[in-house]
């Protein structure tokens, strides 16, 4: 297995942070764990979009900043890419919530 990546600076000083998503490549798929628990309010799904696209747009700029991608080219084939899997996905989710 690969080194584990490195955690943010800055993480440790703030005594709320906590762990949201772990995802691996794997077994030719997603393994992932999910803290779907971390928001308890009635916004949770909400949030879960905002930390989605976040995660897109931090894809986008470390693809520019590692590869020189256009950022705009890249969220936009994320974006198809995302509303496709959505509609018709390639592989179903499995495994059980612990």
């Amino acid at each position: 297995m690969s080194a584990a990546l490195q955690i943010p600076p800055g993480i440790a000083s703030d005594k709320n942070a906590c762990e949201l998503v772990r995802a691996w490549a794997a077994h030719g798929g997603l393994q992932c764990s999910l803290n779907v628990n971390a928001w308890k309010d009635d916004q949770a799904q909400i949030r879960w979009g905002i930390l989605l696209s976040d995660i897109a747009r931090h894809v986008a700029d470390a693809l520019y900043q590692s590869k020189h991608a256009d950022k705009h080219q890249t969220l936009s084939e994320i974006r198809a890419v995302f509303n496709s899997e959505l509609n018709d996905p390639s592989a179903e989710t499995q495994g059980k919530f612990v």
